[in-house]
């Protein structure tokens, strides 16, 4: 049983550190390179430290048009959650241009659209960045 949790630990983490990669480190280097912060910088100049709870981190799209099978990446080009500046609570959204120039499919918009509900439901500012 310990060893399967430990097992589960582990892809866990590796699935999150693929996620934060976005369309990967040569993308995400560009980003910065043109003076562009990338979604999740943008994120933490945005909010309070330490306090982003990402939704749906590792949603990705259904598409298998033009080859998309072949690129599946975690959080389908949009990074979405909730935090807090200077302690009020906030949901907020930032568009992930280094997966396919921050291009929006259907499940990219539905995670978009669940985070504007959940900040309706809780009547908390919603904060979106492109």
């Amino acid at each position: 049983m310990a060893d399967k949790q430990s097992e589960a630990v582990v892809n866990l983490r590796s699935m999150r550190e693929k996620s934060r990669l976005g369309g990967g480190l040569k993308a995400q280097e560009a980003i910065r390179v043109s003076g562009r912060g990338t979604a999740r910088d943008r994120i933490s100049l945005l909010l309070d430290e330490g306090s982003f709870i990402e939704i749906d981190a590792f949603i990705t799209h259904r598409t298998t048009d033009h080859g998309m099978f072949m690129h599946h990446t975690l959080g389908d080009g949009v990074v979405a959650g909730h935090g807090t500046i200077n302690g009020r609570r906030v949901y907020c959204f930032s568009q992930d241009f280094s997966v396919h120039g921050g291009s929006m499919g259907e499940m990219h918009a539905k995670k978009i659209a669940k985070i504007v509900e959940m900040a309706d439901k809780a009547k908390t500012p919603i904060i979106g960045m492109w």
